[in-house]
């Protein structure tokens, strides 16, 4: 797969060319200078997020996780209530 870097104005001017190189590799934009966006075939993205954990398996307890003590500080110091003036 072969990368292409092309700047923002590049892509503002001519996203179909852009769209036809990210078929053949992830195209980097870039924003002065600076990496901002990669653009992906829609194959590409399909396959890198098919390896990823979906979002209820990453907010799931995982297993052996009820024998960890969580000790929450305490303090000794009364709350007192505000005062305005």
């Amino acid at each position: 797969m072969a990368a292409k870097k092309i700047t923002s104005r590049e892509f503002n001017q001519d996203t179909g060319g852009a769209k036809k190189a990210a078929e053949a590799g992830p195209v980097y934009i870039t924003d002065r200078g600076r990496p901002s966006h990669v653009l992906l075939s829609f194959a590409d993205y399909r396959r890198l997020a098919a390896n990823q954990p979906s979002i209820i398996e990453l907010l799931a307890e995982p297993k052996g996780v009820e024998d960890i003590d969580l000790g929450a500080p305490t303090s000794g110091e009364l709350a007192e209530p505000a005062r305005f003036n």
